[in-house]
């Protein structure tokens, strides 16, 4: 009875569209493909002409005919450098995307976004104390955890940011959504004007690792760091789609879902948790990127509707997609140099986003 009931409101939530599940499957199957050629893309684009196509093609079938000395090469490239940034594009561009979807769910309002709870301030604020001080505060901590001080202190920042939060929003047991925004916005600040303090502490080399780290990029993608970030956003990625029903009935208001049997209070911790964990740890390895988890469920909204059983998962693919489409131009657009990827994602995703506002004006409550 109580499955029934939590069912129902995926329903409520579609009435008077129409039922777009049969759209929401093609756009996912379609988002597969898009997500299979862009990962081809990244393995065959870059600065350097090494082939992809031909270290694969060694690796299947044993046919080296080329020069030795070229194919080592380009199994170093692809394998090395090349492979390990396109994962590493796929699990963040998957986590922004999908943490933005269940902010949005969350908060019942289009306008969320994984930056909103001062998630990714807190993470900055972690990666920039390192960048700043590791050479003498933070000198212990860089010798004992080396290149992982950075993401390390980075993923601590954000997840100390979501415990004082959690602290903040939560009285007798219960976490009121609204207290929760506005103290991630003042948290949020806190952390900016922190990270304000150390940023006029640095130095002419450090002001420039921290102009490039804050706007975002996948050029430092090794499989050290994947096995460091990796299965905290995978982890935080399996949970979300145990979170789609009780998000619909959220929709409905807290009340309505706790009456439909949604454990409300269970599915706000969870949330919360699982954003801050997955945008937690890619703001660790990449820097910030800006627009993806706002303008990628938005995009999905409108094409298979609000109905989180689909918009989850194609959040996930469609966001992995269009992170690594963007590392691709931003490796190829100026080459050999490389532009910041939050430059590419901002230039794109800033229109998108005038344009939903436009759209929607007088809609979108505030």
């Amino acid at each position: 009875m109580a499955q029934q009931s939590i069912a129902a409101p995926a329903g409520v939530m579609m009435a008077g569209e129409g039922d777009r599940s049969a759209r929401a499957r093609l756009i996912m199957g379609l988002s597969c493909v898009v997500l299979a050629l862009a990962v081809f893309l990244s393995l065959t684009s870059g600065a350097s002409d090494a082939s992809a196509i031909k270290v694969v093609g060694d690796w299947l079938f044993g046919a080296n005919r080329g020069d030795v000395v070229l194919d080592a090469r380009d199994r170093l490239i692809v394998y090395d450098i090349r492979l390990p940034r396109v994962m590493l594009g796929m699990l963040i561009g998957a986590a922004l995307a999908v943490s933005g979807a269940v902010m949005q769910g969350l908060f019942r309002n289009p306008l969320a976004d994984p930056g909103l709870i001062g998630v990714s301030a807190g993470s900055s604020l972690g990666a920039v104390a390192v960048i700043v001080l590791g050479a003498t505060l933070l000198a212990p901590l860089t010798a004992l955890f080396g290149a992982l001080t950075l993401p390390l202190a980075a993923f601590c920042g954000g997840l100390t940011v979501t415990l004082v939060l959690y602290g903040v929003a939560t009285r007798h047991g219960r976490t009121s959504v609204a207290t929760m925004l506005l103290a991630g916005i003042a948290l949020a600040a806190l952390a900016m004007a922190l990270t304000g303090i150390l940023i006029f502490m640095a130095d002419d080399r450090q002001l420039r690792d921290l102009t490039f780290w804050s706007l975002g990029s996948l050029a430092g993608a090794t499989w050290q760091k994947i096995g460091s970030v990796g299965p905290i956003i995978v982890a935080a990625l399996a949970v979300t789609p145990f979170l789609a029903r009780g998000l619909n009935a959220l929709a409905l208001g807290e009340a309505t879902a706790g009456h439909l049997g949604i454990p409300v209070q269970r599915l706000k911790y969870t949330a919360i948790i699982g954003v801050s964990a997955a945008v937690g740890a890619s703001v660790a390895v990449s820097g910030g990127i800006g627009f993806v988890g706002i303008v990628v469920p938005h995009l999905l909204r409108l094409l298979i509707g609000p109905d989180n059983r689909y918009l989850l998962p194609a959040s996930a693919l469609l966001g992995a997609s269009l992170l690594l489409l963007a590392d691709a131009v931003a490796r190829t657009i100026v080459a050999p140099a490389e532009l910041p990827i939050g430059i590419v994602t901002a230039i794109s995703g800033a229109p998108f986003f005038l344009w939903i506002l436009l759209r929607k004006r007088g809609v979108i409550d505030l």
